[in-house]
């Protein structure tokens, strides 16, 4: 197999995974704040069910997940059935949202309660205070925590190939199967590195331009 026969394959797959990067990153960040507000609410079973459901999650593998979604409900003699690709997205959506969710808690509890009587003070809404007070100190203090995921987000893509999705791996393994071509392993960790530098240096980015919100 030539060398640019090797790259289109590779190609193929890398298309794939950031398929699944940015569908799950698109989805999951809001998602996230439904969780956030659902673990943050005053009523107690709503709290309760929302820290349940993300204590599962958290503490179970992705790969588990994607499992479990894809050949569940035919194990149980559901009338559902998910395609591959459907039931990758579906773990990923919900697994990093309920991570997202902790993070953005975490954020939006380290402002002083100061912060939000200061504003009341001045005759502010509470609408008015969170999204011209609150809001761009909590952005701030989250785009480091959330810049972890996100790049360990990159790298847990690969896992699709639990279920035969032909991401970047999986493409990688289907040729070494049938060419024992080693070297396409180095092909790949090129791939993902160059993958993880953009999405650093737009995180970096972003840091940099919030710093002028001090916190």
């Amino acid at each position: 197999m030539s060398f640019i026969d090797i790259m289109k394959s590779l190609s193929d797959g890398f298309s794939v995974t950031l398929m699944i990067f940015g569908i799950t990153l698109a989805a999951s960040l809001p998602l996230g704040l439904v969780f956030t507000f659902g673990s943050m609410s005053k009523v107690l079973p709503l709290r309760w069910l929302t820290k349940f459901v993300v204590w599962v999650i958290r503490g179970t593998p992705l790969m588990l997940q994607i499992i479990l979604i894809f050949y569940g409900p035919g194990l149980l003699n559901w009338d559902l059935k998910f395609s591959r690709m459907n039931a990758v997205l579906i773990a990923f959506v919900i697994n990093y949202s309920c991570y997202f969710s902790e993070i953005y808690r975490a954020g939006l509890e380290s402002i002083p309660k100061g912060q939000y009587e200061a504003g009341q003070v001045l005759g502010m809404t509470k609408p008015q205070i969170f999204f011209k007070v609150v809001l761009m100190q909590v952005v701030k203090r989250i785009v480091p925590p959330m810049g972890n995921e996100i790049i360990t987000l990159v790298k847990d893509t690969s896992l699709a190939r639990v279920i035969a999705v032909t991401e970047l791996v999986k493409a990688a393994e289907d040729i070494i199967s049938q060419y024992a071509n080693i070297r396409v392993y180095i092909y790949i960790a090129v791939f993902y590195l160059a993958f993880t530098a953009l999405v650093t240096w737009l995180l970096h980015l972003a840091e940099k331009k919030l710093s002028y919100y001090s916190v």
